[in-house]
């Protein structure tokens, strides 16, 4: 019942309140889940399913990481950002689309240069094809949607990834 009301809560924040959603999630993300994910990549004990994208500051010129679900197709990495152009990640590769991704290769961390582009996919659709049968990206898809205000698809076209 409370997980029901909760779901109902969501739906009418999302509708009624996009900007108070978005402000709740994103000060969540950044003070409790960012800072976690950051630290485990920094040690070295990461969760199967994420990556790391780094940024430019549009402001301040200094790298932005922030942790992301491994969207990674070939020498394609797919993002969908849950809130659209008002991530400041996202904001950071329009004003600058040069980015890094640190990626999973076998049992250590590869950064892979690449070029970001928005867009004009529609984003739950290459939400559940990068899905396929990775239960970890499921995972992550059900947690954008829910937590989204305004899903947004963003490629980052890399250098070549050598094979395992």
């Amino acid at each position: 019942m409370v997980v029901s009301a909760l779901l109902v809560a969501n739906v009418v924040l999302t509708v009624v309140r996009p900007d108070l959603k978005r402000a709740v999630v994103a000060a969540v993300q950044r003070a409790v889940v960012n800072p976690i994910v950051g630290a485990l990549f920094r040690i070295g004990v990461v969760p199967f399913g994420y990556a790391l994208l780094e940024t430019t500051g549009r402001k301040s010129g200094l790298p932005r990481r922030i942790p992301v679900g491994n969207g990674l197709c070939g020498n394609t990495f797919w993002i969908v950002a849950e809130h659209g152009i008002d991530a400041g990640y996202v904001r950071n590769l329009i004003a600058d689309p040069h980015v890094r991704v640190k990626l999973r290769r076998g049992l250590r961390f590869v950064w892979v240069d690449g070029v970001a582009t928005m867009t004009s996919d529609d984003p739950l659709r290459r939400q559940r094809e990068l899905c396929g049968w990775h239960p970890l990206r499921w995972l992550n898809a059900i947690t954008v949607r829910t937590l989204g205000t305004d899903l947004v698809a963003v490629r980052v076209d890399l250098q070549t990834l050598r094979p395992r």
